[in-house]
């Protein structure tokens, strides 16, 4: 699923990465998963909170991958073959969660709140939803 969605890369230059996204958000919805929402544990990264930075309009979206073979995503080492292994597990399972739209009084804008806060609370319901350690 990771693979078929648009990827955009990150500069890790925040000012960058803030007018690519905005300029998306321009042409519609936007699919947004920050920095430390894909890992092997069982616990979350810290999120980055840029995505609460650029809009209020927040519904977290909770995917949850079960491969029963082969990690379909590579650590460390050669990313070439992340696709490879992804198709050669026999039966994978995408669970995915619409989780509901973050009110207004928990934004950036709308409710004042730090980004950091937002971005800690999305964390956590998706966590919550994940069955993930945080």
């Amino acid at each position: 699923m990771e693979h078929v969605l648009f990827k955009v890369h990150s500069h890790w230059d925040r000012e960058v990465d803030a007018a690519r996204i905005k300029e998306l958000l321009q042409k519609g919805d936007l699919v947004f998963c920050p920095e430390g929402t894909t890992c092997h544990e069982p616990f979350l990264l810290r999120f980055s909170p840029l995505f609460a930075e650029l809009s209020d309009r927040i519904v977290p979206v909770a995917m949850n991958l079960k491969q029963n073979m082969f990690h379909g995503t590579t650590v460390r080492g050669v990313k070439f073959w992340d696709p490879y292994f992804y198709i050669r597990n026999p039966s994978p399972t995408h669970e995915i969660t619409f989780l509901e739209r973050l009110p207004e009084e928990m934004t950036v804008k709308g409710g004042g709140k730090s980004s950091i806060k937002v971005a800690n609370h999305v964390q956590k319901v998706s966590g919550g939803v994940l069955g993930k350690i945080f």
